[in-house]
């Protein structure tokens, strides 16, 4: 029972923990990554697509991205996808491939993606903690039930609150990376 409770929180927290890498695999460094955009939705035949399934992705410089379309006609599409993105970047196209050159970023733009991380960094601590309340509420219904006993629920939440601590070490250390990578000049 308490296993039940204490795996299924523990696979919560660390599907927090990869939407929080993912979250901050788009914010913008100082040098080029498919990160960047390949989660961007497309309009393609009327239907929002993610960029990485309509075209390849590549780094030719460290500050330039290419992206070479497998269907020659949904190059405006995608073109205007970057265009409309909030990434702010100017795409260049010459039919075939589209160029996107990272300018390089201003120490303030730098300070407002370090805002950013953290700000997506509580988010994903805010969802481990409703993740701990969650568990700890499951065990005091079981206890309640008289499924466990009160030693096995303290035991239990004394679990849930490791479990969520060594969470929050991971997001703070993902964090702290990602941070000191946008300051990098």
């Amino acid at each position: 029972m308490i296993d039940d409770v204490l795996s299924e929180c523990r696979h919560k927290m660390q599907a927090s923990v990869q939407a929080l890498k993912e979250d901050l695999s788009q914010i913008r460094t100082g040098r080029a990554s498919p990160g960047l955009v390949e989660k961007l939705d497309v309009e393609y035949y009327g239907q929002p697509t993610p960029l990485i399934q309509l075209a390849s992705i590549s780094v030719p410089e460290p500050r330039q991205l290419l992206i070479r379309p497998f269907d020659a006609n949904s190059v405006g599409d995608i073109e205007k996808a970057i265009l409309t993105s909030d990434l702010g970047l100017t795409p260049n196209n010459d039919g075939k491939v589209i160029r996107l050159n990272l300018p390089m970023l201003t120490e303030e733009r730098r300070k407002d993606l370090v805002k950013q991380v953290g700000n997506r960094a509580e988010e994903a601590r805010i969802a481990v903690r409703n993740i701990r309340q969650t568990a700890n509420k499951d065990l005091r219904e079981l206890e309640n039930e008289k499924m466990i006993s009160e030693d096995d629920l303290e035991r239990g939440e004394k679990e849930v609150q490791q479990l969520t601590e060594d969470t929050n070490d991971e997001i703070e250390k993902i964090a702290e990376g990602k941070e000191k990578e946008v300051m990098e000049v």
